[in-house]
């Protein structure tokens, strides 16, 4: 695969977002590997790197502050839609989120929205299901202490 446009569609809410500063260090069959600013500059978020688990269905990434300490690895469910023809890569967000914090700590975020999304019907059963055991795929990894087998792929 050579270096496709990224593109980052959300939905809650409902967007799909070109992400035409972000930086592709490295690509393959399983990876795509980029820096970033951020999009939408938080009070300590700043920049980062992530990591496209492309065969198993969630993006890592590390979230700096401008010294570039860490903030946290931030770890979303996703669904990729290639499409050859004009070489495009659209990043679904399936909204289930982890976030590894430096000491260790495991959050869960954003079930809720899986629920609203199915709700009013911006999600299919199907992909509810999917992005639930995408999530439990992930949580094992985190869980059985082999998250640097995931991380190790994102600049440090």
């Amino acid at each position: 695969m050579t270096n496709p446009i990224l593109y980052r569609r959300r939905i809650i809410p409902e967007e799909c977002i070109l992400l035409k500063d972000d930086i592709i260090l490295s690509c393959d069959e399983e990876h795509i590997v980029t820096s970033w600013h951020a999009l939408h500059p938080k009070k300590d978020l700043h920049h980062g790197s992530s990591c496209y688990f492309l065969k198993e269905g969630f993006k890592v990434s590390k979230f700096c502050d401008a010294s570039d300490g860490l903030l946290y690895w931030y770890c979303d469910i996703v669904d990729f839609d290639y499409h050859p023809c004009d070489n495009h890569l659209i990043v679904t967000d399936l909204l289930a989120d982890v976030i590894i914090y430096p000491d260790g700590f495991v959050k869960v975020v954003d079930l809720d929205e899986l629920v609203t999304a199915l709700e009013s019907r911006s999600i299919s059963l199907d992909t509810l299901k999917s992005s639930l055991n995408r999530l439990d795929r992930l949580l094992n990894i985190i869980y059985s202490g082999n998250f640097d087998m995931l991380r190790r792929y994102i600049i440090t």
